[in-house]
């Protein structure tokens, strides 16, 4: 047993059911809450006990989008801490209301820290814990020991701009001779950063190490900044990053371009464990990291796991949500075994897995294979059947979802819904493309925000810059004149449609950008109030400098955002064109939530809900596709969509009496659902997989370049979506042999090399994956 001198801890313990640890299988201990804001519920009352034991301690904490509710808890503690409602809930989660924290008495250390960055970019970590820390805690700034790269190691009078003009530092002058003098210049300037690095490790040190330490975990288990293969003794320092971390961090810097370019300096899993009374919080949220912690918890220490060094500490825990901890297995096992009986859906998925595992088709499972799986072997009491009729079950829910996905639905109106432009064609284009072919059908599809957030400034410089050039060519002065580009004119508005799409058939360059640059002066003519063209082009001499200076990742003036939300609009326009859809069907509704923070507003039901709410009363769909990443797995824009849309539907089925209505989740490639978890198995052909590439290269031509991928690709969205659906049906074709789909009947499956998976639910059902919204700002 571990001793937990801890009553927060102790309380959250016995509320999760599990214990702190399970040896041998656990090697850290961990404790599981129900939801992502619980996660920072947890850490907030977790970090106060520690400041209340420990006044004048050392603390650091985390940046990212992860310690988003730790921030908001701990500042709702701290700002209401002698009201009664707040003194209820520290007493209730284990923290004494009567001892007040002593927030300025503590030294806070800064944990990282991108390389080369401007501290007052409000994408660089140095202004976000002063925003959030510094400020928002109310700590005293003359005791935090802050990473400033404007102040480190730079010659007298210059600025990081002057030493590193293209923001790129060459780490291999530390050991080879500079060639120029420009290299002896950043020569030099290297072994002061790394000095001044010593120096900070130093300055640690001098007061004991850090007490507490809160941080999240990376998509490759890194922590802080310290990636799979750090040294576990590893000290403060100026490092280069993987892969997975720059495009972990594309979304701060402005684009993976960026991210590639920098550096970090970044504290040592030595300099966290200098201290062996330091309390280090690990916290994970969302199925996605469901990996990484397995291997977190499970895996022997070892340089290819840092959160492994934490060890040394014996106050060392990870805080999860049950997403989160999905994968540990022990754990699994424990919640499994403690059930009377298996559903179908549990009993396929350990079947599943085991066929998956041994690399079998589950019609040549054996006996002998469910004995020695500890959870198969379960199965025979749990379900009162016996083995063989077992393999039978599962593997004709499998064939069954797979006739499910190859039916098309008839004389039913379809609302595709989706929180960003392209996720529809990533998540399910195969299933809406084969619906489509149905004339008896009907289709709206809504987009629910802007996604201007996914448009670089280099796009939005390109699309002006030509806009520019084709007005300068008088390319458009008849168009003018006849009052095409006038803002109620929606046949112009399908025109410029029209037009890009003849391009992308014709192969022609110019023909293309035409139609784009149409619908651009439409977009500025809309956004400046203005038609007149001379006009319009000071504006876009304005856009081009505006678009050439800014620095990337930065947050954009409001009218900014709006004309890069209308780009991303446009291309969702071009896709379902591609279709035959015109604007009449596509809705672009801009919920009020997205406004382009680091931590994106809670949905509500006024501002966001209502606006689906009458969608579903101008459409009275039948079927309703939602984007179901699980909270926190995936960008948080997803799952805020979910709720607003089960919001709406909530009102609607209330209002309108109707019950009948299916939604279908589906998700893209944040996230997968095991084949137990989904309902639906589509089929993927080649000719499919072809249509996805090229409408996805010719129609969102702003993700193009990836510039903001997926930490487990590199390589545009549509590239991994089809990975993914390969991957599926490699899944399946282990699961029901290569017979079942290369001698099938169908020619549709003898021709699948890909799947995507589907989740079937009625209303209530849906209702039940989702957190209920506020009503309105004044119940925050």
């Amino acid at each position: 047993m571990h001793t937990i001198d801890s009553q927060v801890e102790s309380i959250a313990i016995r509320a999760s059911g599990m214990e702190l640890m399970y040896p041998p299988w656990e090697k850290t201990g961990a404790i599981v809450v129900e939801s992502f804001p619980a996660l920072g519920r947890l850490a907030s009352l977790r970090f106060l006990e520690w400041v209340q034991r420990n006044p004048g301690g050392v603390v650091s904490l985390p940046t990212g989008k992860t310690p988003e509710y730790f921030i908001k808890w701990t500042r709702r503690f701290l700002d209401g801490w002698k009201t009664a409602e707040t003194s209820r809930q520290l007493e209730a989660g284990g923290v004494d209301p009567s001892i007040v924290p002593d927030m300025r008495s503590l030294r806070f250390v800064q944990i990282d820290e991108f390389y080369p960055i401007e501290p007052g970019h409000h994408n660089s970590f140095h202004h976000y814990v002063n925003r959030y820390y510094i400020e928002g805690f109310g700590l005293a700034a003359d005791r935090a020991l802050l990473i400033d790269c404007s102040r480190i190691g730079l010659p007298a009078g210059l600025g990081l701009d002057a030493v590193w003009p293209d923001s790129t530092v060459d780490l291999s002058l530390r050991l080879r001779h500079a060639r120029t003098e420009m290299e002896r210049f950043h020569k030099d300037t290297l072994l002061r950063i790394d000095q001044w690095c010593h120096d900070y490790e130093e300055r640690i040190r001098s007061m004991g190490g850090i007490g507490f330490f809160l941080g999240g975990i990376g998509p490759d288990g890194h922590i802080a900044f310290n990636m799979s293969g750090s040294d576990h003794h590893s000290t403060t320092r100026l490092t280069e990053t993987n892969y997975e971390t720059q495009a972990a961090s594309a979304s701060d810097l402005g684009g993976i371009e960026v991210a590639k370019k920098r550096l970090v300096i970044t504290v040592g899993l030595g300099t966290i464990t200098i201290n062996r009374e330091c309390t280090a919080v690990i916290m994970a949220a969302g199925e996605a990291r469901s990996g990484v912690v397995r291997d977190a918890v499970e895996a022997d220490t070892g340089l290819l796991y840092p959160a492994t060094a934490l060890r040394a500490l014996p106050s060392t825990r990870l805080y999860l949500t049950t997403g989160a901890a999905a994968r540990l297995e022990e754990r699994r096992f424990r919640a499994f075994s403690a059930k009377d009986t298996s559903d179908p859906a549990d009993t396929e998925r350990v079947v599943v897995d085991l066929s998956l595992r041994l690399g079998k088709p589950i019609s040549g499972l054996e006996q002998a294979d469910f004995a020695a799986d500890r959870f198969c072997a379960l199965l025979p009491s749990k379900t009162r059947m016996d083995f063989r009729d077992i393999v039978d079950l599962v593997a004709a829910r499998l064939r069954a979802k797979i006739a499910d996905g190859a039916h098309t639905a008839s004389a039913t109106r379809f609302l595709h819904t989706a929180p960003h432009h392209d996720d529809i064609i990533l998540g399910y284009l195969p299933y809406a493309v084969r619906a489509i072919r149905d004339a008896s059908n009907s289709h709206d599809f809504a987009y629910m925000t802007s996604g201007f957030n996914a448009v670089t400034n280099s796009h939005a410089l390109s699309l002006v810059r030509t806009l520019y050039r084709l007005l300068a060519e008088g390319r458009f002065d008849g168009l003018v004149r006849e009052g095409y580009f006038s803002p109620g004119n929606v046949y112009g508005r399908r025109r410029d449609v029209w037009q890009y799409l003849d391009g992308v058939a014709e192969d022609r360059r110019e023909t293309r950008d035409e139609g784009a640059a149409r619908r651009m002066l439409r977009n500025l003519i809309e956004i400046y109030e203005d038609g007149d063209v001379e006009n319009l082009r000071h504006r876009i001499n304005e856009l081009v400098n505006y678009f050439e200076t800014q620095y990337p990742g930065k947050k954009d003036l409001p009218y900014i955002q709006k004309l890069k939300g209308m780009i991303r609009e446009w291309e969702s326009d071009c896709k379902w064109g591609y279709l035959g859809f015109d604007s009449a069907s596509i809705h672009h509704l801009r919920l009020g939530f997205y406004q382009g923070e680091l931590f994106t507003e809670e949905p509500l039901e006024e501002r966001d809900a209502h606006p689906v709410l009458r969608l579903l009363q101008e459409v009275k769909p039948d079927m309703v596709t939602v984007a179901f990443d699980p909270e926190a797995s995936g960008p948080d824009t997803h799952y805020k969509v979910l709720q607003a849309v089960a919001a709406a539907l909530k009102l609607y089925e209330k209002e309108s009496g109707r019950s009948d209505i299916e939604v279908i989740g589906y998700r893209n490639v944040w996230y997968r659902f095991h084949p137990s978890d989904a309902d639906v198995f589509v089929p993927v052909s080649l000719n499919m997989f072809a249509v996805l590439q090229n409408t996805f290269e010719n129609a969102f031509v702003s993700q193009a370049d990836a510039s903001f991928p997926s930490h487990e690709y590199e390589g545009t969205f549509a590239r991994l979506a089809q990975r993914i659906q390969v991957e599926q049906y490699r899944m399946l074709k282990t699961c029901l042999g290569r017979s079942f789909f290369h001698e099938h009947e169908s020619p549709l499956l003898r021709a699948t090399r890909g799947f995507v998976f589907l989740k079937r639910m009625s209303l209530s059902e849906f209702y039940a994956s989702a957190r209920a919204i506020r009503r309105s700002a004044e119940e925050l």
